[in-house]
This record gives C-alpha cells, structure tokens and sequence, in this order.
C-alpha cells in the first residue's frame, strides 16, 4: 500500500533536530481590519477557531472560542499583501478599513522551522506547507501538544515562498507595547507602495 506523502495526522511522537528549532528576531507585518466584524487589534490573538479557511490554527474542533489564540504574521510586506489578497488578487484598500502594521518582537522567538527538512524526518514531506488546510491543522495541534513553550511557525507562504510566522499563545508575550509601523493601507504613501508591489512583484490589482 503507498504511503501517503502527507499523512492527515501527526504522529504522537514527534521529534526535532537542534536546528530545526530558529530563534530570530525579524521584522513582523500583519494587515488586519479596523472596521467591520471580527476586529482585533493589531496585537491580538484570534481565539475563536479554528477556522476552515487558515492553515495552522491550533484549536481543537469543534469550532468555537479557544483558550489557544493564534496570529499570523510575514517577514515583509509583499507577502502580507499576498496572503491576506489571495483569494481575489486585488489588494482592497478601502474596504474594513485595512491597516498595515509592522513590528519586532520584545525577544527571540522560538519557532519550528517548516522550511528545512524537519517534516521529512517526521513522516511526512516538505509538501506539508502545501497540504489540505485540514491536514496542516491537525499538525499544528500536535505541533502545539508536543512543544507546548514553542512560539509558533517559521512556514513558507505558498504564496510567494517567502517566511510567515504563526504565533500561538506563547508568542503573545513578545510583542511590544506599540507597533514600530501603522498605518492605513488607503494612506497615500501606503498605498503608492502597495501598488508597486502589487504591480511589479505579485501581479494583483489595487483599487
């Protein structure tokens, strides 16, 4: 019988390697809403899931408030704006208010590096960035159960290939009293920069 590439569930007895676990500092981006529902400030966790349409969301179904929270985060604004416009490649700047916010953690971050070899080593592959959202999902639990001190995720976009950063609960204590950037993605400045990355380096729209 052929093996499955990307088991639907975890292991129980996940292992890593010393290197598999980064310990960085980088700039984070995030593009939340400031208007309409489900609003959360630029430093607040999501602690309602999980939800059918994230990738690493840790909560246990069924879904529903979590004392497990989660953010997702970029390394760089191009791929904020991939990922949060993925659905319909057009960067909207005007509606819910989007706001663009940047920050470096307080500390290092310890984070499972999903971008080497460790999937492979546990029974998986490096395919697993690219699996079913469910199947990332049932990972991410037993990530989370297994490493209960981990911040989060190093993972590669499968938008641009680039690092996203999950943060999980633990996580929520390197963020800083205020964000070193923030500003409304309709500001003019903003908005010129968008275009030219939305342009030049991911092919969407901007209206």
């Amino acid at each position: 019988m052929t093996r499955p590439k990307v088991p639907r569930t975890a292991p129980a007895d996940l292992v890593h390697e010393p290197g598999d676990i980064l310990s960085v500092r980088p700039q984070l981006w995030r593009i939340h809403r400031t208007r309409g529902t489900h609003v959360l400030a630029w430093n607040q966790q999501r602690g309602f899931g999980p939800l059918p349409t994230m990738r690493y969301d840790p909560q246990h179904e069924p879904t529903g408030p979590s004392s497990e929270g989660v953010m997702y985060t970029a390394t760089s604004l191009a791929t904020a704006l991939a990922e949060t416009f993925q659905t319909t490649r057009v960067v909207d700047s005007r509606s819910f208010g989007p706001q663009v916010t940047a920050w470096t953690p307080t500390r290092d971050l310890h984070l499972l590096d999903l971008t080497g070899n460790w999937a492979l080593r546990n029974g998986a592959a490096f395919a697993l960035a690219t699996a079913p959202k469910s199947t990332c999902r049932a990972w991410a639990r037993q990530i989370r159960a297994t490493w209960p001190d981990l911040d989060g995720l190093w993972a590669p976009s499968t938008m641009t290939g680039d690092a996203n950063v999950v943060l999980w609960s633990p996580g929520q204590s390197s963020l800083p009293a205020g964000p070193s950037f923030s500003r409304p993605l309709a500001e003019p400045t903003v908005r010129a920069i968008a275009a030219r990355i939305a342009h030049q380096e991911l092919g969407y729209r901007l209206i």
